[in-house]
C-alpha cells in the first residue's frame, strides 16, 4: 500500500462511515444527526471531510432534502460492507444476522442466471432478511474477477478459468445449449435440421456476461440478423418473428410457456458449461448466508 493509500485509510474513520451510510438512508441531515446522537453542526462537518476525501460532493442540497450523486450511490454498498464488516470482527460470537441485517450485497453474474435465480432469493430474502438487499450487475467474466478480488462485489457466478489465490470456488449448476423457435413458427416443428440452423436467421446473445457459445468452442451461425446485449431479449425477440436463438436450456425452460416457445431438438450434440459460484476466502459469514441462498435458489 502506498503512502498515499495510509494517509487516505486514516483519515476514514468509522464515524464518517456512519455518517455517510445515514445520509445515503435518511437524506436529511438532521434526521441523521437525531439517530446518530449528534449535532446538526457536527454532521455537516462529517459531510466536508467526505466531500474532501472522495473528491465529490457526494450530497446535493434540494428542496426535498439531500440528493446522491453518482459517486455516492456506487460507494453506498461499499460502505454499508465496511461497516458490516466493521461490525462482525468487533463482534466475532454474534455472526451474521438476516434478521437484523441491514447489507446490501453486490453480486456480479450472467444477466440469465440472474433471472434464474433472482426471483427465489427475493422471496427468501423477504422471510428472512426484510431489510437486506441487492445489487446485480452483469459485467465480464474478466471484469467480475476483478472486482471480486478488489472487494467490490461478494459474490461473482459465471464461467471462470485459472482463479487466482485467495479466491474460493464452487461448482454452483451445469446447463447446455438449446435452439428455441416460436411455437407457431412456420416451418419448425420440435427439431431443425443441421442446414436450416446454420442458414436460418439467429438473434444472438453478445453481452460480455453472457455465456456464449464462442467461449464453449461452439460452431457459430452464419446468419446472425440481430444481436442483443442478453438471452432474455433474445428470447422475447424470437416470440414475435420466424427467427431462432441458441441459448441456456434452464432459461429456455423457464420463459418456454410465458413467451410461446418450442425448444428444438437440434441436429448436433448441444455444448454443455459448468456456471461457478465464486466468493473471496476468510471469513465473512453474510457472505456464506448470501451463497446458501443462492444454491437454495438453484435447486
Amino acid at each position: 500500500m502506498s503512502d498515499f493509500d495510509f494517509n487516505q485509510v486514516r483519515r476514514l474513520d468509522g464515524g464518517l462511515l456512519l455518517v455517510f451510510r445515514e445520509l445515503l438512508r435518511r437524506r436529511r441531515a438532521s434526521e441523521v444527526a437525531r439517530r446518530l446522537g449528534l449535532t446538526p453542526s457536527a454532521v455537516s462537518h462529517a459531510l466536508a471531510r467526505l466531500r474532501d476525501l472522495f473528491e465529490d460532493p457526494l450530497f446535493i442540497r434540494r428542496p426535498h432534502g439531500l440528493e446522491p450523486t453518482r459517486r455516492a450511490l456506487e460507494l453506498g454498498p461499499r460502505i454499508e460492507a465496511l461497516i458490516e464488516m466493521a461490525g462482525q470482527t468487533l463482534s466475532p460470537q454474534e455472526g451474521f444476522d438476516p434478521a437484523r441485517s441491514g447489507r446490501r450485497f453486490n453480486i456480479a453474474s450472467a444477466e440469465f442466471v440472474t433471472d434464474l435465480i433472482g426471483g427465489r432469493v427475493i422471496e427468501t430474502m423477504r422471510r428472512e432478511a426484510p431489510a437486506v438487499s441487492f445489487i446485480a450487475s452483469h459485467p465480464s467474466q474478466a471484469q467480475a474477477l476483478d472486482a471480486l478480488r478488489r472487494g467490490e462485489v461478494d459474490l461473482a457466478i459465471g464461467r471462470f478459468g485459472a482463479l487466482p489465490d485467495g479466491i474460493r470456488s464452487e461448482l454452483l449448476f451445469r446447463d447446455r445449449y438449446c435452439v428455441v423457435a416460436r411455437r407457431d413458427h412456420p416451418t419448425l416443428r420440435g427439431e431443425i435440421d443441421h442446414d436450416t440452423y446454420f442458414a436460418n436467421g439467429h438473434i444472438f446473445a453478445h453481452a460480455p456476461s453472457e455465456t456464449g457459445m464462442e467461449a464453449a468452442g461452439g460452431a457459430m451461425p452464419t446468419v446472425v440478423i440481430a444481436a442483443v446485449p442478453g438471452w432474455l431479449t433474445a428470447l422475447s425477440l424470437v416470440a414475435v418473428t420466424d427467427a431462432i436463438a441458441t441459448c441456456s436450456e434452464r432459461l429456455a425452460m423457464r420463459h418456454a410457456d410465458r413467451l410461446g416457445l418450442q425448444i428444438l431438438k437440434a441436429p448436433f450434440e448441444m455444448w454443455s458449461f459448468e456456471i461457478q459460484a465464486l466468493r473471496r476466502e476468510g471469513a465473512d459469514p453474510g457472505a456464506d448466508w448470501f451463497l446458501d441462498l443462492v444454491r437454495a435458489a438453484v435447486g
